[in-house]
C-alpha cells in the first residue's frame, strides 16, 4: 500500500508541475469541486457569495439521496416496506444481492461526498468573507459543521470504514499538495475515527449554531439529537452518553403533539414536536421537494409499499391513529406478490405534491423511544417502558409492560417499528440492535411465504459495497468483506 501511494503522490506531483489546470484531474473523485478562477485564493469573497454556499449546503436534502435513497435504505430494505416500483438497480437493495457496479449505490457514494465537500466550503472559507460579522460566520460554520456530520454518519452506516472528508480543494500546488493529495485520494479511515470526526462536527455545532427554536435549520437540539443516536450507534456504544443527550433534548420544551396526523399533514410544520426538519420550499428553491412523487401515486408502481407485516402490526395493537397516517390505499392498474390491485397501500407520511414537503431529521418521539432503548440496555427496564408508553398513549393505544430487558428491548424495537415507519429508520435501527439479520430472513410476501430473497441476508450485507468505479479510480480504497 504505502508503494502505491508513492507511485500516486509521484504522479500527482507530475501533474501539478506540467498541467496548467487540474479541473480534468480534480473531476476524478466527488470528494472535491472542480477547480474555478480564484481571486487570490479567495473563495467566499463577501456576504452574498456566503449566504449562496448557505444555500447550496441546505439545498443537499434536495439530492438523490435525501429525497430518495435515504428513504429507500432505511424503509426499503428493511422489514415495513416491499421496495416496489420498477428498477432494477434498486431492487438489488431489498433483495440484499447489491453488486458493487450498482449505478444507485454509486450514485448514494456522490451525493454523500458531494453534499460533504459543499459543507467543507462554508467551514473552510467562510472566514475569508469581507463584510459578514463573525457571529454569523460562526453560525455558519456550526450549520455547515452538523449537515456534515449527519452525511458522515450516513455514509458510516452505509460503509462501515470510509472516507473523512474535511477540506475542499479547488486547486494543488506544492504548498497544499500533502493535503490535497489526501483528499483527492482517500484511504478508507475506521469507523471509530468517522465517529470521533462526527461527535467532533456535532460539539462544534453545539457550540456555535442557531439556538433549537430554529427547527428548519441545522440547530444546537439537532445536534444533540444526532449525538444521542450517535453514541448508540457507534462500535462500543456509549449508552450513558446517549441517556445524557437524549435528556438535554427532552428538556429543550418540546412535546409530544396530541395529533399523530399533524405531523404530517403539511398544517403543522415547525411544531413543538419537531428539533430538526428539512424545509421543502416548493419548486424553484434549494429543495423543491420532489420525493412524493417516488412513494404515492397511482400514476406508476411506487417504491416503499407498506408490508404486511407492518399492516398486521398496526391491527394487533388496535393502532388506527398511526395507521391512517403511515398508510392510505387505493385501487391500481397493477398488482403484485405483496397486494392485489384493488386496495393497494402507499406509504402516506409524505403527501404534498406541490414541491413543499417536509421531513423530518429529529422529532421528539424519535428520542424518547432512543432513551428507552439506552434504558433498558443499562437495566432501567421499567423506565423504559414509561417512555414507551407516552408514545404509546399518543397514539391512542393501550400502555405495555415488558417483563425483562430482552423483553423491553423487542418491544421498543416494534414501537419504533410503528412510529418511525417511512422516516428512514427501521434499516438503521435494525442493525443497531443486532437485529437485521434475524428479523429480514423472515420476510415473507402477501401469501405469508418467506421471501425467497430473505435467505440472501447476512452479516456481510449489513454494508453496502464501496462503489466499484471509486476502486478503480482509487487503488488506496479497498472493498467490504463479502463483495
Amino acid at each position: 500500500m504505502k508503494l502505491v501511494k508513492n507511485y500516486l503522490k509521484a504522479i500527482t506531483l507530475l501533474m501539478v508541475l506540467f498541467l496548467s489546470s487540474c479541473s480534468d484531474y480534480l473531476d476524478t473523485e466527488p470528494i472535491t469541486e472542480e477547480a474555478t478562477s480564484l481571486n487570490n485564493g479567495i473563495v467566499i469573497e463577501d456576504a452574498a457569495a456566503a449566504e449562496s454556499r448557505m444555500n447550496a449546503v441546505y439545498g443537499t436534502f434536495g439530492s438523490g439521496y435525501w429525497q430518495l435513497d435515504f428513504l429507500l435504505a432505511g424503509d426499503g430494505q428493511s422489514d415495513n416496506a416491499y421496495i416496489g416500483a420498477d428498477n432494477p438497480a434498486i431492487f438489488q437493495y431489498e433483495a440484499f444481492q447489491m453488486l458493487s457496479t450498482n449505478s444507485q449505490m454509486r450514485g448514494d457514494w456522490n451525493d454523500i461526498y458531494n453534499n460533504i465537500n459543499t459543507c467543507n466550503i462554508v467551514i473552510n472559507y467562510v472566514n475569508q468573507a469581507s463584510d459578514l460579522s463573525q457571529t454569523r460566520k460562526d453560525e455558519m460554520i456550526g450549520e455547515a459543521s452538523l449537515i456534515r456530520a449527519l452525511n458522515h454518519f450516513q455514509a458510516a452506516q452505509l460503509w462501515g470504514d470510509c472516507p473523512i472528508a474535511t477540506t475542499a480543494v479547488f486547486s494543488i500546488s506544492s504548498a497544499n499538495f500533502e493535503q490535497a493529495f489526501n483528499e483527492l485520494f482517500p484511504v478508507r479511515k475506521p469507523v471509530a475515527e468517522v465517529y470521533d470526526q462526527i461527535i467532533l462536527d456535532c460539539l462544534v455545532a453545539i457550540d456555535k449554531a442557531p439556538d433549537g427554536s430554529n427547527k428548519f435549520k441545522a440547530n444546537k437540539m439537532g445536534a444533540k439529537a444526532l449525538l444521542a443516536k450517535v453514541y448508540a450507534t457507534m462500535p462500543n456504544p456509549d449508552w450513558t452518553k446517549t441517556v445524557q443527550y437524549c435528556n438535554e433534548v427532552i428538556a429543550g420544551g418540546y412535546s409530544l403533539m396530541t395529533t399523530f396526523d399533524h405531523l404530517f399533514d403539511s398544517a403543522h410544520e415547525g411544531n413543538d414536536e419537531s428539533i430538526w426538519e428539512v424545509n421543502g420550499g416548493g419548486w424553484g428553491s434549494p429543495i423543491g421537494a420532489w420525493n412524493t412523487f417516488m412513494f404515492l401515486g397511482t400514476d406508476w408502481k411506487k417504491f416503499n409499499a407498506p408490508s404486511h407485516d407492518l399492516v398486521q402490526a398496526f391491527i394487533e395493537n388496535g393502532d388506527t391513529q398511526r395507521r391512517a397516517s403511515t398508510i392510505t390505499v387505493a385501487n391500481v392498474g397493477w398488482a403484485d406478490n405483496y397486494w392485489s390491485s384493488t386496495n393497494y397501500p402507499f406509504a402516506y407520511k409524505m403527501r404534498d405534491t406541490n414541491g413543499n414537503q417536509n421531513f423530518y431529521i429529529a422529532r421528539l418521539a424519535d428520542i424518547l423511544l432512543l432513551k428507552a432503548e439506552a434504558l433498558a440496555t443499562l437495566g432501567d427496564v421499567s423506565g423504559a417502558m414509561a417512555l414507551v408508553n407516552q408514545v404509546r398513549t399518543r397514539a391512542g393505544i393501550s400502555t405495555i409492560t415488558a417483563t425483562n430487558q430482552t423483553d423491553a428491548i423487542n418491544k421498543i424495537l416494534k414501537e419504533r417499528f410503528m412510529e418511525l415507519a417511512f422516516e428512514g429508520d427501521r434499516w438503521f435501527d435494525l442493525k443497531r440492535m443486532g437485529k437485521a439479520v434475524e428479523v429480514l430472513s423472515q420476510q415473507r410476501d402477501g401469501n405469508g411465504v418467506v421471501l425467497p430473497t430473505a435467505s440472501n441476508i447476512n452479516q456481510n450485507r449489513l454494508l453496502w459495497p464501496i462503489p466499484q468505479d471509486k476502486l478503480d479510480a482509487n487503488p488506496l480504497l479497498t472493498q467490504n468483506p463479502g463483495y
